[in-house]
Protein backbone atom coordinates (compact mmCIF):
# COMPACT_ATOMS: atom_id res chain seq x y z
CA UNK A 1 0.00 0.00 0.00
CA UNK A 2 1.11 3.28 -0.97
CA UNK A 3 1.15 6.32 1.22
CA UNK A 4 0.91 9.62 -0.21
CA UNK A 5 1.86 13.07 2.15
CA UNK A 6 -0.09 16.09 2.19
CA UNK A 7 2.20 18.74 1.07
CA UNK A 8 1.07 21.14 3.49
CA UNK A 9 1.57 18.83 6.40
CA UNK A 10 4.98 17.47 5.22
CA UNK A 11 6.67 20.81 3.93
CA UNK A 12 4.78 23.99 5.27
CA UNK A 13 2.39 26.62 3.54
CA UNK A 14 1.11 25.71 0.31
CA UNK A 15 1.57 27.94 -2.88
CA UNK A 16 -1.99 29.25 -2.75
CA UNK A 17 -1.09 30.62 0.67
CA UNK A 18 2.77 32.45 -0.49
CA UNK A 19 0.14 33.76 -3.06
CA UNK A 20 -2.02 35.49 -0.44
CA UNK A 21 0.37 37.12 1.23
CA UNK A 22 1.93 38.51 -1.89
CA UNK A 23 -1.43 39.93 -2.30
CA UNK A 24 -1.94 41.81 1.06
CA UNK A 25 2.00 43.33 0.44
CA UNK A 26 0.85 44.77 -2.58
CA UNK A 27 -2.71 46.24 -0.86
CA UNK A 28 -0.50 48.07 2.12
CA UNK A 29 1.75 49.37 -0.30
CA UNK A 30 -0.99 50.82 -2.72
CA UNK A 31 -2.20 52.38 0.72
CA UNK A 32 1.04 53.51 1.79
CA UNK A 33 1.48 54.86 -1.74
CA UNK A 34 -1.58 56.56 -1.98
CA UNK A 35 -1.58 58.00 1.50
CA UNK A 36 1.91 59.33 0.78
CA UNK A 37 -0.06 60.90 -2.28
CA UNK A 38 -2.54 62.56 -0.05
CA UNK A 39 0.19 63.88 2.79
CA UNK A 40 2.38 65.43 0.47
CA UNK A 41 -0.80 67.24 -1.80
CA UNK A 42 -1.54 68.31 1.44
CA UNK A 43 1.74 69.32 2.60
CA UNK A 44 2.66 71.26 -0.22
CA UNK A 45 -1.12 73.31 -0.51
CA UNK A 46 -0.10 73.91 3.15
CA UNK A 47 2.83 75.42 2.60
CA UNK A 48 1.56 77.38 -0.75
CA UNK A 49 -0.70 79.31 1.83
CA UNK A 50 2.27 80.94 3.48
CA UNK A 51 3.56 82.47 0.69
CA UNK A 52 4.82 85.85 1.16
CA UNK A 53 3.45 85.74 4.63
CA UNK A 54 4.73 85.14 8.16
CA UNK A 55 5.52 81.69 9.00
CA UNK A 56 4.19 79.45 11.46
CA UNK A 57 5.71 80.08 14.61
CA UNK A 58 6.24 84.02 13.75
CA UNK A 59 5.92 86.21 16.88
CA UNK A 60 5.78 90.07 17.14
CA UNK A 61 5.14 91.68 20.78
CA UNK A 62 4.43 88.30 22.33
CA UNK A 63 1.49 88.06 19.46
CA UNK A 64 1.07 85.44 16.60
CA UNK A 65 1.50 86.90 12.97
CA UNK A 66 1.89 83.26 11.00
CA UNK A 67 0.30 83.58 8.35
CA UNK A 68 -0.22 87.92 8.10
CA UNK A 69 1.12 89.59 5.32
CA UNK A 70 3.60 92.54 5.63
CA UNK A 71 0.86 95.57 5.79
CA UNK A 72 -1.47 93.65 8.17
CA UNK A 73 1.86 93.06 10.56
CA UNK A 74 3.13 96.85 9.84
CA UNK A 75 -1.01 97.99 10.74
CA UNK A 76 -0.84 96.00 14.06
CA UNK A 77 3.02 97.43 14.71
CA UNK A 78 1.76 101.41 14.20
CA UNK A 79 -0.92 100.80 15.94
CA UNK A 80 0.42 99.29 19.30
CA UNK A 81 3.10 102.36 18.89
CA UNK A 82 0.72 104.97 18.73
CA UNK A 83 -1.60 103.95 21.97
CA UNK A 84 2.14 104.07 24.04
CA UNK A 85 1.68 106.24 26.70
CA UNK A 86 5.16 107.40 29.18
CA UNK A 87 4.78 108.60 32.19
CA UNK A 88 7.17 111.31 33.17
CA UNK A 89 6.97 112.46 36.66
CA UNK A 90 8.99 116.12 36.95
CA UNK A 91 8.81 117.96 40.29
CA UNK A 92 5.62 116.12 41.55
CA UNK A 93 3.85 116.90 38.33
CA UNK A 94 2.89 114.32 36.07
CA UNK A 95 3.34 114.79 31.97
CA UNK A 96 1.95 111.56 29.93
CA UNK A 97 3.57 111.65 26.82
CA UNK A 98 4.13 109.41 23.69
CA UNK A 99 7.01 107.75 22.08
CA UNK A 100 7.30 110.57 19.24
CA UNK A 101 7.40 113.16 21.85
CA UNK A 102 10.08 111.29 22.89
CA UNK A 103 11.52 111.39 20.21
CA UNK A 104 11.41 107.22 19.91
CA UNK A 105 10.43 106.39 16.45
CA UNK A 106 8.56 102.99 15.31
CA UNK A 107 9.25 101.58 11.56
CA UNK A 108 6.57 99.35 11.01
CA UNK A 109 7.08 98.71 7.77
CA UNK A 110 10.86 97.44 8.66
CA UNK A 111 9.39 95.31 11.70
CA UNK A 112 6.71 93.46 9.24
CA UNK A 113 9.82 93.01 6.56
CA UNK A 114 11.86 91.53 9.37
CA UNK A 115 8.60 89.23 10.10
CA UNK A 116 8.00 87.61 6.35
CA UNK A 117 12.20 87.65 5.63
CA UNK A 118 12.41 84.00 6.11
CA UNK A 119 12.22 81.38 3.25
CA UNK A 120 9.00 80.42 2.41
CA UNK A 121 9.63 77.36 0.21
CA UNK A 122 8.28 73.30 0.89
CA UNK A 123 11.29 73.00 3.76
CA UNK A 124 11.37 75.94 5.73
CA UNK A 125 7.45 75.65 6.18
CA UNK A 126 7.41 71.99 7.35
CA UNK A 127 10.89 72.58 9.40
CA UNK A 128 9.31 75.86 10.70
CA UNK A 129 5.97 74.28 11.91
CA UNK A 130 7.98 71.79 13.82
CA UNK A 131 10.75 74.61 15.19
CA UNK A 132 8.36 76.34 17.51
CA UNK A 133 8.11 79.92 18.42
CA UNK A 134 10.03 82.71 16.08
CA UNK A 135 9.75 86.11 17.99
CA UNK A 136 10.49 89.33 15.98
CA UNK A 137 11.20 92.47 17.92
CA UNK A 138 9.94 95.99 16.89
CA UNK A 139 12.40 98.44 14.93
CA UNK A 140 13.00 101.37 17.02
CA UNK A 141 15.33 104.19 16.92
CA UNK A 142 15.82 106.26 19.98
CA UNK A 143 16.83 110.09 19.37
CA UNK A 144 19.04 111.17 22.34
CA UNK A 145 19.16 114.29 21.59
CA UNK A 146 15.35 114.61 21.28
CA UNK A 147 14.91 112.97 24.82
CA UNK A 148 17.47 115.34 26.65
CA UNK A 149 15.40 117.99 24.93
CA UNK A 150 12.11 116.86 26.24
CA UNK A 151 13.54 116.62 29.65
CA UNK A 152 15.19 120.00 29.78
CA UNK A 153 11.61 121.25 29.09
CA UNK A 154 10.39 120.19 31.53
CA UNK A 155 12.33 122.99 34.11
CA UNK A 156 9.38 125.73 34.66
CA UNK A 157 10.45 128.85 32.74
CA UNK A 158 10.29 131.05 35.99
CA UNK A 159 13.69 128.67 36.68
CA UNK A 160 16.69 130.28 35.78
CA UNK A 161 19.51 127.84 34.10
CA UNK A 162 23.41 127.65 36.07
CA UNK A 163 25.55 130.72 34.57
CA UNK A 164 28.93 130.02 34.56
CA UNK A 165 31.62 132.51 35.56
CA UNK A 166 33.30 134.86 32.89
CA UNK A 167 36.34 137.25 33.26
CA UNK A 168 35.91 140.44 30.95
CA UNK A 169 37.72 143.71 29.94
CA UNK A 170 36.76 147.06 29.99
CA UNK A 171 38.32 149.49 27.86
CA UNK A 172 36.90 152.84 28.80
CA UNK A 173 38.27 151.82 32.62
CA UNK A 174 41.17 149.52 31.39
CA UNK A 175 39.83 147.26 33.73
CA UNK A 176 39.73 143.53 34.20
CA UNK A 177 36.96 142.11 36.45
CA UNK A 178 35.12 138.66 37.32
CA UNK A 179 30.96 137.76 36.90
CA UNK A 180 30.72 135.33 39.62
CA UNK A 181 29.14 131.93 38.80
CA UNK A 182 25.60 131.37 39.72
CA UNK A 183 24.16 127.88 39.95
CA UNK A 184 20.60 126.98 38.61
CA UNK A 185 18.10 124.51 38.30
CA UNK A 186 17.87 121.54 35.54
CA UNK A 187 17.99 118.29 34.68
CA UNK A 188 20.40 115.15 34.15
CA UNK A 189 18.62 113.40 31.44
CA UNK A 190 20.54 110.30 31.47
CA UNK A 191 18.12 107.90 33.02
CA UNK A 192 15.67 108.98 30.76
CA UNK A 193 17.69 108.44 28.06
CA UNK A 194 18.39 105.10 28.97
CA UNK A 195 14.66 103.93 30.76
CA UNK A 196 13.46 105.14 26.74
CA UNK A 197 16.05 103.53 24.52
CA UNK A 198 15.08 100.13 27.19
CA UNK A 199 11.38 100.20 26.98
CA UNK A 200 10.65 102.08 23.24
CA UNK A 201 10.59 98.36 21.76
CA UNK A 202 8.68 96.93 24.08
CA UNK A 203 5.76 99.51 22.59
CA UNK A 204 4.25 99.10 26.49
CA UNK A 205 3.22 101.98 28.46
CA UNK A 206 5.80 102.63 31.24
CA UNK A 207 6.39 105.29 34.04
CA UNK A 208 10.03 107.05 34.55
CA UNK A 209 10.89 109.74 37.07
CA UNK A 210 12.89 112.95 36.16
CA UNK A 211 14.40 114.67 39.01
CA UNK A 212 14.44 118.35 38.61
CA UNK A 213 17.95 119.66 40.37
CA UNK A 214 20.30 122.21 41.24
CA UNK A 215 22.79 122.21 38.87
CA UNK A 216 26.31 123.75 39.46
CA UNK A 217 27.80 126.15 36.70
CA UNK A 218 30.59 124.37 34.66
CA UNK A 219 32.76 127.47 35.49
CA UNK A 220 32.90 128.28 38.55
CA UNK A 221 34.17 131.87 40.29
CA UNK A 222 37.24 130.74 41.28
CA UNK A 223 37.94 129.05 38.25
CA UNK A 224 37.29 132.71 36.51
CA UNK A 225 39.48 134.47 39.54
CA UNK A 226 42.77 132.07 38.73
CA UNK A 227 42.14 133.29 35.28
CA UNK A 228 42.12 136.93 36.15
CA UNK A 229 45.49 136.03 38.49
CA UNK A 230 46.90 134.73 35.46
CA UNK A 231 46.72 137.93 32.93
CA UNK A 232 47.90 139.99 36.06
CA UNK A 233 50.91 137.95 35.39
CA UNK A 234 51.05 138.81 32.08
CA UNK A 235 50.51 142.41 33.02
CA UNK A 236 53.28 142.75 35.36
CA UNK A 237 55.80 141.73 33.46
CA UNK A 238 57.92 144.19 31.54
CA UNK A 239 57.53 144.01 27.77
CA UNK A 240 59.96 146.40 25.55
CA UNK A 241 60.20 146.44 22.08
CA UNK A 242 64.04 148.76 21.20
CA UNK A 243 64.34 150.40 18.00
CA UNK A 244 67.34 150.07 15.55
CA UNK A 245 68.28 154.21 16.75
CA UNK A 246 68.28 152.37 20.34
CA UNK A 247 65.24 154.38 22.07
CA UNK A 248 63.09 151.37 24.08
CA UNK A 249 59.47 151.54 24.31
CA UNK A 250 57.66 149.69 27.01
CA UNK A 251 54.48 148.08 25.78
CA UNK A 252 51.48 149.41 28.11
CA UNK A 253 49.28 147.14 30.26
CA UNK A 254 46.17 148.64 28.57
CA UNK A 255 47.55 147.90 25.03
CA UNK A 256 48.29 144.61 26.08
CA UNK A 257 45.22 144.17 27.91
CA UNK A 258 43.57 144.92 24.29
CA UNK A 259 45.46 142.10 22.63
CA UNK A 260 43.50 139.61 24.95
CA UNK A 261 40.38 137.97 25.32
CA UNK A 262 38.77 135.24 27.45
CA UNK A 263 36.31 132.78 26.21
CA UNK A 264 34.95 129.49 27.24
CA UNK A 265 36.03 126.68 25.64
CA UNK A 266 34.84 124.70 22.95
CA UNK A 267 32.77 122.10 25.60
CA UNK A 268 32.53 124.88 27.74
CA UNK A 269 33.83 123.46 31.19
CA UNK A 270 36.77 125.99 31.31
CA UNK A 271 38.14 129.32 30.26
CA UNK A 272 40.74 130.10 27.85
CA UNK A 273 42.78 132.98 27.49
CA UNK A 274 43.29 134.00 23.94
CA UNK A 275 45.88 136.84 22.03
CA UNK A 276 44.59 138.70 18.72
CA UNK A 277 47.58 137.64 16.81
CA UNK A 278 46.65 139.43 14.01
CA UNK A 279 46.64 142.58 15.92
CA UNK A 280 49.91 142.09 17.61
CA UNK A 281 51.87 141.64 14.45
CA UNK A 282 49.77 144.65 12.62
CA UNK A 283 50.79 146.48 15.65
CA UNK A 284 54.61 145.67 15.16
CA UNK A 285 54.71 146.24 11.81
CA UNK A 286 53.42 150.25 12.44
CA UNK A 287 56.40 150.49 15.24
CA UNK A 288 58.68 148.82 12.82
CA UNK A 289 57.84 151.45 9.48
CA UNK A 290 57.80 154.20 12.10
CA UNK A 291 61.76 153.61 12.52
CA UNK A 292 62.05 152.58 8.40
CA UNK A 293 63.60 155.14 6.31
CA UNK A 294 63.15 155.39 2.78
CA UNK A 295 66.52 156.02 0.80
CA UNK A 296 66.31 159.45 -1.10
CA UNK A 297 68.36 159.51 -4.11
CA UNK A 298 70.55 162.38 -4.58
CA UNK A 299 70.00 164.77 -7.68
CA UNK A 300 73.74 166.67 -8.81
CA UNK A 301 73.69 168.76 -11.64
CA UNK A 302 76.61 168.38 -14.37
CA UNK A 303 77.92 170.56 -16.69
CA UNK A 304 79.28 169.46 -20.32
CA UNK A 305 82.37 168.46 -18.83
CA UNK A 306 80.88 166.29 -16.10
CA UNK A 307 81.78 168.76 -13.22
CA UNK A 308 79.43 169.10 -10.33
CA UNK A 309 77.95 172.83 -10.93
CA UNK A 310 75.00 172.54 -7.91
CA UNK A 311 73.89 169.68 -5.65
CA UNK A 312 69.98 169.66 -5.55
CA UNK A 313 68.65 167.30 -3.54
CA UNK A 314 71.74 165.67 -0.93
CA UNK A 315 70.88 162.37 -1.03
CA UNK A 316 69.87 159.86 2.08
CA UNK A 317 70.13 156.53 2.96
CA UNK A 318 67.69 154.10 3.84
CA UNK A 319 66.71 151.75 6.99
CA UNK A 320 64.92 148.63 6.90
CA UNK A 321 63.84 146.58 9.81
CA UNK A 322 64.94 142.99 8.91
CA UNK A 323 62.97 140.58 11.90
CA UNK A 324 59.48 142.06 11.98
CA UNK A 325 57.87 138.69 12.11
CA UNK A 326 60.06 137.39 14.71
CA UNK A 327 59.65 140.28 17.14
CA UNK A 328 55.43 139.65 17.06
CA UNK A 329 56.27 135.85 17.04
CA UNK A 330 58.34 136.80 20.63
CA UNK A 331 55.61 139.62 21.41
CA UNK A 332 52.61 136.82 21.12
CA UNK A 333 54.32 134.02 22.79
CA UNK A 334 55.10 136.36 26.24
CA UNK A 335 51.67 137.71 26.12
CA UNK A 336 50.50 134.11 26.46
CA UNK A 337 52.73 133.27 29.43
CA UNK A 338 54.32 135.15 32.01
CA UNK A 339 57.99 135.74 30.73
CA UNK A 340 59.23 139.07 30.46
CA UNK A 341 59.76 140.30 26.80
CA UNK A 342 62.65 142.52 25.55
CA UNK A 343 62.90 142.30 22.06
CA UNK A 344 64.69 144.65 19.40
CA UNK A 345 64.19 145.62 16.05
CA UNK A 346 67.41 144.72 13.60
CA UNK A 347 68.31 146.85 10.69
CA UNK A 348 70.20 147.35 7.79
CA UNK A 349 71.14 150.22 5.64
CA UNK A 350 69.87 150.77 2.45
CA UNK A 351 72.12 152.54 0.22
CA UNK A 352 70.76 155.89 -1.97
CA UNK A 353 72.31 156.43 -4.90
CA UNK A 354 72.71 160.08 -6.60
CA UNK A 355 71.52 161.13 -10.00
CA UNK A 356 73.78 163.28 -12.11
CA UNK A 357 71.59 165.68 -14.71
CA UNK A 358 72.79 167.79 -17.01
CA UNK A 359 72.47 171.70 -15.58
CA UNK A 360 69.90 173.65 -17.39
CA UNK A 361 70.76 176.55 -19.83
CA UNK A 362 70.68 179.95 -18.32
CA UNK A 363 67.31 181.77 -20.25
CA UNK A 364 67.76 184.53 -22.13
CA UNK A 365 64.65 187.38 -22.58
CA UNK A 366 63.34 185.61 -25.66
CA UNK A 367 61.44 187.46 -28.22
CA UNK A 368 58.32 185.52 -29.98
CA UNK A 369 60.64 183.74 -32.51
CA UNK A 370 63.12 183.12 -29.69
CA UNK A 371 59.78 181.44 -28.02
CA UNK A 372 58.80 179.41 -31.23
CA UNK A 373 62.14 177.79 -31.33
CA UNK A 374 62.50 177.40 -27.78
CA UNK A 375 58.85 175.34 -27.91
CA UNK A 376 60.11 173.67 -31.24
CA UNK A 377 63.46 172.70 -28.72
CA UNK A 378 61.39 171.01 -26.10
CA UNK A 379 59.04 169.10 -29.11
CA UNK A 380 62.69 167.77 -30.53
CA UNK A 381 63.62 166.90 -26.66
CA UNK A 382 60.18 165.26 -25.84
CA UNK A 383 60.29 163.43 -29.17
CA UNK A 384 64.01 162.05 -28.07
CA UNK A 385 61.72 159.81 -25.42
CA UNK A 386 63.96 160.25 -22.20
CA UNK A 387 63.66 157.30 -19.52
CA UNK A 388 63.49 157.49 -15.95
CA UNK A 389 61.28 159.25 -13.36
CA UNK A 390 59.30 163.02 -13.78
CA UNK A 391 60.42 165.61 -11.45
CA UNK A 392 60.38 168.98 -11.25
CA UNK A 393 63.20 171.15 -10.05
CA UNK A 394 62.43 174.37 -8.16
CA UNK A 395 65.61 176.42 -7.85
CA UNK A 396 65.03 178.99 -5.46
CA UNK A 397 68.36 180.87 -6.36
CA UNK A 398 68.19 181.35 -9.69
CA UNK A 399 63.70 181.74 -9.54
CA UNK A 400 63.78 178.73 -12.07
CA UNK A 401 61.30 175.70 -12.47
CA UNK A 402 62.98 172.78 -14.66
CA UNK A 403 61.16 169.73 -15.37
CA UNK A 404 62.95 166.66 -15.95
CA UNK A 405 62.33 163.08 -16.77
CA UNK A 406 65.17 160.96 -15.25
CA UNK A 407 68.45 163.05 -16.24
CA UNK A 408 66.82 164.85 -18.82
CA UNK A 409 65.34 168.40 -18.80
CA UNK A 410 61.95 168.62 -20.75
CA UNK A 411 60.87 171.99 -20.04
CA UNK A 412 62.50 174.77 -18.63
CA UNK A 413 64.24 176.01 -17.10
CA UNK A 414 60.99 179.21 -16.92
CA UNK A 415 61.20 181.68 -14.65
CA UNK A 416 59.05 181.95 -11.73
CA UNK A 417 57.88 184.17 -8.94
CA UNK A 418 58.82 182.60 -5.30
CA UNK A 419 57.75 183.54 -1.88
CA UNK A 420 59.06 187.17 -0.24
CA UNK A 421 60.21 188.14 2.46
CA UNK A 422 58.35 186.90 5.29
CA UNK A 423 56.84 183.85 2.86
CA UNK A 424 59.41 182.29 1.54
CA UNK A 425 58.77 179.09 -0.48
CA UNK A 426 59.66 175.86 1.86
CA UNK A 427 62.77 173.78 0.59
CA UNK A 428 62.85 169.69 0.70
CA UNK A 429 61.32 167.17 -1.22
CA UNK A 430 57.67 166.56 -1.60
CA UNK A 431 54.95 165.29 -3.92
CA UNK A 432 52.13 167.26 -5.27
CA UNK A 433 49.19 165.89 -3.70
CA UNK A 434 46.26 168.04 -4.56
CA UNK A 435 45.61 169.61 -8.32
CA UNK A 436 42.75 172.09 -9.24
CA UNK A 437 42.54 173.26 -12.63
CA UNK A 438 40.17 176.34 -11.39
CA UNK A 439 40.67 177.79 -7.44
CA UNK A 440 39.71 180.51 -5.63
CA UNK A 441 42.56 181.29 -3.39
CA UNK A 442 42.36 183.28 -0.14
CA UNK A 443 44.22 184.37 3.23
CA UNK A 444 40.75 184.63 5.63
CA UNK A 445 41.72 182.33 8.31
CA UNK A 446 44.53 184.33 9.42
CA UNK A 447 43.60 187.87 8.53
CA UNK A 448 40.33 189.78 8.71
CA UNK A 449 39.49 191.60 5.17
CA UNK A 450 39.95 194.99 6.26
CA UNK A 451 43.49 193.88 7.24
CA UNK A 452 45.83 194.86 4.76
CA UNK A 453 47.98 191.59 4.08
CA UNK A 454 44.25 190.11 3.39
CA UNK A 455 43.81 188.90 -0.20
CA UNK A 456 41.01 186.96 -2.11
CA UNK A 457 41.63 185.92 -5.64
CA UNK A 458 39.17 184.45 -7.40
CA UNK A 459 39.65 181.68 -10.65
CA UNK A 460 43.19 181.26 -10.33
CA UNK A 461 44.33 178.48 -12.65
CA UNK A 462 46.04 175.21 -13.10
CA UNK A 463 47.08 174.98 -9.44
CA UNK A 464 49.52 171.76 -8.15
CA UNK A 465 49.99 171.45 -4.27
CA UNK A 466 53.00 170.03 -2.95
CA UNK A 467 53.51 171.19 0.79
CA UNK A 468 50.80 171.98 2.71
CA UNK A 469 49.48 175.96 0.80
CA UNK A 470 52.28 175.56 -1.29
CA UNK A 471 52.23 174.89 -4.79
CA UNK A 472 52.44 175.47 -8.51
CA UNK A 473 50.11 178.40 -10.01
CA UNK A 474 49.50 180.30 -13.14
CA UNK A 475 49.37 184.23 -11.88
CA UNK A 476 47.59 185.99 -15.16
CA UNK A 477 48.04 189.54 -12.43
CA UNK A 478 51.74 189.46 -12.90
CA UNK A 479 53.73 191.14 -16.22
CA UNK A 480 57.06 189.80 -14.90
CA UNK A 481 58.43 186.54 -13.31
CA UNK A 482 62.24 185.79 -11.99
CA UNK A 483 61.88 187.51 -8.45
CA UNK A 484 60.82 186.56 -4.93
CA UNK A 485 57.26 188.52 -4.24
CA UNK A 486 54.60 185.55 -3.15
CA UNK A 487 52.63 184.10 -0.43
CA UNK A 488 54.90 181.56 -0.67
CA UNK A 489 53.49 179.61 -3.94
CA UNK A 490 55.65 179.43 -6.86
CA UNK A 491 53.72 181.77 -9.66
CA UNK A 492 53.93 181.05 -13.31
CA UNK A 493 52.88 182.78 -16.32
CA UNK A 494 49.44 180.67 -17.50
CA UNK A 495 50.65 179.37 -20.60
CA UNK A 496 53.60 177.81 -18.61
CA UNK A 497 51.56 176.74 -15.57
CA UNK A 498 49.43 175.23 -18.03
CA UNK A 499 52.38 173.26 -19.45
CA UNK A 500 53.17 171.88 -16.03
CA UNK A 501 49.57 170.86 -14.92
CA UNK A 502 49.39 168.61 -18.11
CA UNK A 503 52.74 167.32 -18.04
CA UNK A 504 52.86 166.35 -14.29
CA UNK A 505 49.98 164.75 -11.97
CA UNK A 506 49.38 163.38 -8.38
CA UNK A 507 52.81 161.58 -7.04
CA UNK A 508 55.51 163.66 -9.16
CA UNK A 509 58.40 164.89 -7.04
CA UNK A 510 59.42 168.31 -6.34
CA UNK A 511 63.08 168.96 -5.39
CA UNK A 512 62.99 172.54 -4.01
CA UNK A 513 66.46 174.25 -3.12
CA UNK A 514 68.95 176.84 -3.44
Amino acid sequence: MTNVTDPATAGGPSGASRGGRRRVTLVLLAIVAVLAVILTGGALAYAKQFEGKALPGTTVLGQDVSGQTPAQISSMVAERAEGVTVSVTADDEVHEVSLADLGASVDADATAAAAVEREDDFGAVISSTWSGEHPVDPVVSVDEQAVSDFASSLVPEDRTDPVNASVSYDEDADEWSVSEATPGLGVDPTELVETVTAQAATLSDFSVEQPIEEIAPAITTEEAEETLASIASVLEQSMTVTDPEGDTLEISSERRSSWMSVAESEDGKSLELSVDEDAVREWVSERAAKSTVEAKDGIEQVDADGEVVEVVAEKTDGLEVTNTDAVADQLIEALKGTTALEATFESRTVEADVEQVAAPEEEDEATEEESSEEEATTEDEEEATPTGEKWIDVNLSDKSVTAYVGDTPVWGPRSMVDGGEGYETVTGTYEIYLRYDMQDMTNASRYDEDDEEYYYTEDVPWVQYFHGGYGFHGAPWRSSFGYSGSHGCINLPVSDAKWLYDWAGIGVRVESHY
